[in-house]
């Protein structure tokens, strides 16, 4: 996801710890990178941010509405005008419009800025905390932990299709 940093972890180490049958201590750095991991390769199988944290995206400065990358947007905080030198300062609200669709999509529009490029800043994300991730979210990367966990020694081919099978109906396709 453009502008919204490194995934959380969708679960928690001890969930991983039973679910791969790691009773020891000895293995917790490996299984944590291998949730992050697994937790990025979610967001970026959905195009979704799956919990809740900021972004800043950078769009060209337009008059017509243009839908951000980052989703699904929480907020909207702040619209800044950037210089080509990099500095931004804080548009008036009177100089921009911001709004959040039904489906999440965060969208800009700028009537006056002094520069050709604005950041948005706010908050993205399906559920405010792991708690809140949908459980087919949660199994499927349990699972795909799983499977790297088992193949870290480069013998485990392809993921289950369990896990794919299980993010589809939350994944967002967009329409060039």
């Amino acid at each position: 996801m453009p502008g919204a940093g490194l995934a959380e972890p969708v679960v928690s180490m001890a969930e991983a710890q039973a679910y791969v049958r790691i009773e020891t201590g000895e293995e917790e750095a490996v299984l944590a990178g291998l949730i992050r991991t697994a937790s990025s390769l979610c967001e970026a199988f959905l195009d979704k941010v799956v919990i809740a944290r900021g972004f800043a995206e950078e769009v060209a400065a337009s008059a017509r509405w243009q839908r951000l990358s980052c989703s699904p947007v929480r907020s909207i905080d702040l619209v800044e005008a950037v210089a080509f030198t990099g500095a931004a300062s804080a548009l008036p609200p009177g100089d921009y419009g911001v709004d959040i669709d039904a489906s999440g999509d965060g969208w800009v529009r700028v009537s006056h800025a002094a520069g050709s490029r604005v950041r948005v800043s706010g908050t993205a994300g399906m559920a405010a905390s792991a708690n809140g991730v949908p459980e087919p979210i949660r199994q499927g990367v349990l699972r795909l932990v799983a499977h790297l966990y088992a193949s870290r020694d480069g013998g485990g081919g392809e993921p289950p299709a369990a896990v794919t099978a299980l993010w589809r109906p939350y994944r967002r396709m967009r329409l060039a």
